[in-house]
């Protein structure tokens, strides 16, 4: 998150209004809902961790025991079987 004067991108009159209520403090102002995205969205790792999921079942399907998986994931059996048992 980076920093930007207001002065360089409101208007007059609303930096005034601002000041108001608050003065010489560092304010966030969120996003609107609208324009939200799902972690992993822009950076390409929600796909990446959905295709590697669905290659975890396939390998299951054909055969791998969920130790297998496991080691060659390098994740827990724990989470295999979330992985494997999920719709």
């Amino acid at each position: 998150m980076s920093y930007v004067k207001a002065n360089s991108i409101l208007p007059e009159e609303l930096i005034k209004e601002i000041q108001q209520y608050i003065q010489g403090e560092t304010i966030y102002i969120p996003k609107e809902k609208s324009s939200y995205q799902k972690w992993g969205s822009s950076s390409g790792a929600r796909k990446a961790i959905a295709e590697r999921n669905a290659s975890i079942k396939n390998a299951y399907k054909d055969g791998f025991s969920i130790d297998d998986l496991a080691e060659e994931y390098y994740l827990s059996v724990d989470t295999i079987k979330k992985i494997i048992y999920s719709s």
